[in-house]
């Protein structure tokens, strides 16, 4: 029997009783360059596999559209050991102790960490890259912990075999990293370094010191999922030791999950129905950059996988005497002009959609939707005419009021001038629901609220409202009105405002998805959707842009909603509303 036979034969038996099938995330690990080869230390793949990950080497590159689409691939991205990050990367010249650098590393892994960082792409970084960790999302580093911090006595750089610890780090006990190695105030892990964190990047938090202070742990305190470990966790597999298997299974677990949100956005349409961007066009913005002045722009939209925003001309209530009314809806159709003169200027990847077919067509070629709002019916001064022509111009619903009452209604924030919806909000609410344009009843008073319900012939939204039984705040409803909304077959949708999600300390997205579970128990999940109110002081830790918006679904998922549900939250209700309103 000849080499050629039995190689072709064993093949045979292996693939006839080879495993079915089994998904498991993709492990993006950065490689290391010497002498002109990329390497890759054995334990970095052993421990990603013994994790239940697969391991996908990135070698050094400068081209940023390989880095993008690397990025689109992967579920996870560890940041390897090395040599050391060039200091004029940071701002600094380098010092006498500097060690070796390594060029063809930096430029790319601090791009791609922040990158990854905007599209909430989980991140281990360990050694060199807790360092890259920090340096990419605004921290400091020692050049070299023995001339530059004060205090240092553990030997940092051990002479024993890699895979065996040296030293014990004292471990935050109310930490992630703590739940991950069943609640141990100390680990002993290894080390050889001379660089280190000085200070953590904002957003982040110390989570393990060495006995001389040295920080050994950071991690992401805006709930994402990033953790940094400045010693080598992989090199305890290679002495058969698994005890820092923990991180690597933190890390497949959250890639496993962020896979999922990756696959449910592209079979879900996600829309977000109210957001202030208008407000800074006075600004300069560029739409079409990740600019810095706002949080809805095409590039966070593209990181936080949004498909839709339902775009609003915002206005301040004024005056009520004729020349203000005047010029509050020549301010509305200025702003409106506004939003389609920026679609046409990035028509390429964005359009106006007027009603659900456009919102699916846009999506299956690979575009994002603008849809028109207006918040505040201040606009349309106390000619009813405006409503037909406002719908005309594609506006798909119309906030009553805002802050202050005006001739429709009363407002939350208002001196109940008329006792609720007045005799012309009465004839405006019917001219809405003939036209085929939603009313809003984010920002009107209770008994506005309960007028509008029976004047509408039509199911109502609150475009960006919560739960007052969470936050006492006047704008927020009520159980009783979630209920009522519900019954008349409406939607209430989550705000992403702090102010409207806790009292007396900054929210998080924990507290927004409590709001949203407490809507879903009062009201059933057919009813609630999301309205960030993003450039309307809209923002808060965890989600504060709509780069930011992947992580609302991460949490969606862990707290057990099915594909189903989660398509409803994000946007399904909205829509269906939508079309019964659109519908003649």
């Amino acid at each position: 029997m000849d080499r050629t036979y039995q190689l072709k034969e064993a093949c045979g038996k292996l693939h006839a009783s080879f495993p079915a099938y089994k998904s498991r995330p993709l492990i993006g690990i950065t490689g290391n360059f010497s002498e002109g080869n990329c390497t890759l230390a054995e334990g970095y793949i052993r421990s990603v596999l013994a994790a239940g990950g697969t391991p996908f080497v990135i070698p050094p590159y400068e081209e940023t559209d390989a880095m993008l689409s690397t990025l689109e691939q992967v579920d996870a991205l560890l940041l390897t050991g090395g040599g050391d990050i060039n200091p004029l990367w940071l701002g600094e010249e380098p010092i006498r102790a500097l060690s070796s650098i390594n060029h063809r590393r930096d430029k790319q892994e601090l791009l791609m960490t922040r990158l990854a960082a905007d599209r909430q792409i989980p991140v281990l970084g360990i050694c060199r890259g807790i360092q890259i960790m920090i340096a990419a999302l605004g921290g400091e580093l020692y050049q070299d912990i023995w001339t530059q911090a004060e205090g240092t006595t553990v030997k940092h750089s051990q002479e024993l075999d890699r895979s065996y610890p040296s030293h014990t780090v004292h471990v935050q006990p109310d930490s992630l990293l703590a739940q991950l190695f069943g609640g141990e105030e100390k680990l002993a892990v290894n080390s050889f370094h001379h660089q280190a964190v000085k200070t953590p990047a904002p957003g982040f938090q110390v989570t393990a010191r060495a006995a001389d202070g040295i920080i050994e742990a950071i991690e992401s305190v805006e709930h994402k999922p990033m953790i940094g470990v400045q010693w080598h966790p992989e090199c305890m597999i290679l002495a058969d030791d698994e005890s820092m298997l923990p991180l690597f299974r933190w890390l497949v677990d959250e890639a496993s999950l962020y896979n999922k949100v990756k696959r449910l956005h592209e079979r879900t349409l996600t829309l977000d129905s109210h957001c202030d961007t208008p407000m800074f066009f006075d600004q300069q913005i560029q739409f079409h950059t990740r600019d810095p002045k706002i949080l809805v722009d095409l590039h966070k939209m593209t990181e936080g996988r949004l498909d839709a925003t339902v775009m609003v001309a915002y206005l301040k209530q004024g005056g009520r005497d004729n020349e203000s009314l005047l010029a509050a809806t020549a301010k509305a159709d200025k702003l409106l002009d506004e939003i389609e003169q920026m679609v046409a200027q990035n028509h390429q990847a964005i359009e106006i959609a007027h009603n659900q077919e456009e919102l699916y067509n846009n999506k299956a070629v690979g575009k994002k939707s603008i849809l028109l709002g207006i918040e505040n019916g201040y606009a349309i001064g106390k000619d009813i005419a405006n409503v037909e022509r406002f719908r005309k111009r594609g506006v798909i619903y119309m906030t009553l009021c805002h802050n202050g009452d005006n001739d429709i209604c009363d407002s939350a924030r208002g001196a109940n001038e008329h006792g609720g919806i007045s005799l012309f909000g009465e004839q405006v609410i019917r001219e809405m629901n003939r036209t085929g344009m939603m009313v809003d009843l984010s920002h009107a008073a209770e008994k506005s609220f309960y007028d509008a319900l029976q004047i509408s012939a039509k199911p109502i939204i609150c475009s960006h409202s919560s739960s007052r039984s969470l936050c006492n705040h006047p704008r927020n409803l009520t159980d009783e009105q979630l209920r009522a909304l519900a019954a008349a077959g409406g939607v209430a949708q989550v705000c992403l405002y702090s102010g409207f999600l806790r009292e007396n300390e900054p929210a998080t997205i924990q507290d927004a998805i409590a709001h949203l579970n407490h809507m879903v128990d009062i009201m059933g999940v057919e009813h609630v959707g999301i309205g960030t109110d993003f450039d309307g002081d809209g923002g808060i830790i965890g989600c504060a842009s709509a780069a930011e918006l992947t992580n609302f679904t991460r949490h969606l998922l862990r707290a057990r909603y099915s594909e189903e549900d989660i398509a409803r939250i994000w946007g399904g209700n909205f829509l269906r509303v939508m079309k019964q309103v659109q519908q003649s």
